[in-house]
């Protein structure tokens, strides 16, 4: 049945009866605005020790901010950051981890910390927060830098915490991933200016500034960017001390030239990420999919090749990206129970008749998916889509 979402008042209605929730709205509003303000207030103390450093540095050393970048960071250097590049490095599965929310659209931290529970007993090492399958794009920046602040104090000791801080602006990246390191996440991950696109000294100077910061993981994505970050930048960008290495989603032949030049890589499409492990020299997989199957891509990315365990999980693999990512995995993560049938405007679930077909997939893969036991297709009226949260 297909969803005609009706606007009213601020609220998500659709002809096919979606829940409208307002219950407890005030309680949990006022709840999520305590915990951001205290997040807030840290932020910003931990923001005027850091720039009394910088400037006690600058006089120091005499060096002032480029002219042309008022908000120019001062790089970390210490043998901590090195020791986190060499950690992260042989960091093989990072989920980019799903956002669950509340009726409200608030976010459901009990049952994001639940799932990530069940991410790190299955094998998962690292998590991109904020990222486009864990919904970065729909939240604010307060929402943002909170819940990567979350992640590190509840999980930060037991799984690789990478905040997705980058921006087509350049100064909204150095600022968001300046908040995220002040609130302890190991890494950022950086993409290149999307939309309002650069020129190639453009990008090398982008990301320069972003490095100058601390770990970085450039993510490079042209069918949601437009634009590739070619080879020869990345080998340019690959000296920074706090260079992690690239997520590539331009396939294994580019993941295979990068292994020869002693780049490190992560595959960004998970139904190539098994070869990329085992044929083309990838560390691992930034993957989408192991949300809803981590203990498979936690074998497929070990050190044997389990060519047959692969074949098993790509018809599951296309059904989760049939529609644009995180339309697929959002859709199954509700089917299994794990976050509550809450979707943020524009993103809706699959319609029934491709639920069905998502139903008979996972019954297929088994006890692996996480949630089995709660498998089912679901009704229409049991998702509530929101335009305001």
């Amino acid at each position: 049945m297909r969803l005609d979402t009706q606007v009213l008042n601020g609220r998500a209605r659709t002809a096919a009866g979606l829940r409208q929730s307002r219950g407890g709205q005030s309680v949990l509003h006022r709840h999520n605005t305590s915990v951001m303000m205290h997040h807030n207030a840290r932020q910003q103390q931990q923001q005027r020790q850091k720039k009394k450093q910088r400037q006690q540095q600058q006089r120091e050393s005499g060096v002032r901010g480029s002219p042309a970048c008022f908000a120019t960071a001062a790089p970390m250097k210490d043998a901590e950051s090195v020791s986190i590049v060499e950690q992260l490095q042989k960091t093989r599965l990072i989920t980019a981890i799903k956002t669950p929310y509340l009726e409200n659209g608030k976010f459901d931290l009990k049952a994001y910390d639940r799932f990530l529970e069940k991410q790190i007993e299955n094998g998962v090492e690292g998590v991109i927060v904020g990222g486009t399958t864990g919904e970065g794009q729909l939240m604010s920046w307060d929402e943002h830098i909170m819940l990567i602040a979350h992640t590190v104090n509840a999980f930060g000791h037991d799984i690789k915490v990478i905040g997705n801080t980058g921006s087509n602006s350049t100064r909204e990246a150095l600022h968001a991933t300046d908040q995220g390191f002040n609130v302890g996440m190991h890494a950022s991950l950086q993409i290149n200016p999307y939309y309002g696109k650069t020129s190639e000294d453009g990008l090398r100077e982008h990301f320069r500034r972003v490095l100058d910061m601390g770990p970085a993981m450039i993510y490079n994505v042209p069918p949601r960017t437009g634009q590739d970050i070619t080879t020869e930048i990345m080998e340019s960008l690959a000296v920074h001390e706090n260079f992690i290495g690239v997520k590539e989603c331009m396939g294994n032949e580019r993941i295979a030239y990068y292994t020869s030049k002693g780049i490190k890589c992560w595959s960004g499409n998970d139904d190539e990420a098994h070869d990329a492990r085992h044929q083309a020299g990838a560390v691992g997989v930034v993957s989408v999919a192991s949300n809803v199957i981590p203990s498979i891509f936690s074998k497929l990315m070990g050190a044997k090749a389990q060519p047959e365990l692969n074949e098993k999980v790509q018809d599951l693999i296309s059904w989760l990206f049939a529609e644009p990512n995180p339309i697929g995995v959002n859709t199954a993560l509700c089917m299994t129970g794990q976050v509550k049938p809450v979707y943020r405007l524009p993103y809706m679930p699959y319609n029934k008749q491709m639920r069905e077909e998502g139903y008979k997939l996972m019954k297929e893969i088994g006890e692996d998916i996480v949630g089995h036991e709660s498998l089912r297709v679901m009704e229409d009226s049991e998702f509530t889509v929101l335009d305001f949260f």
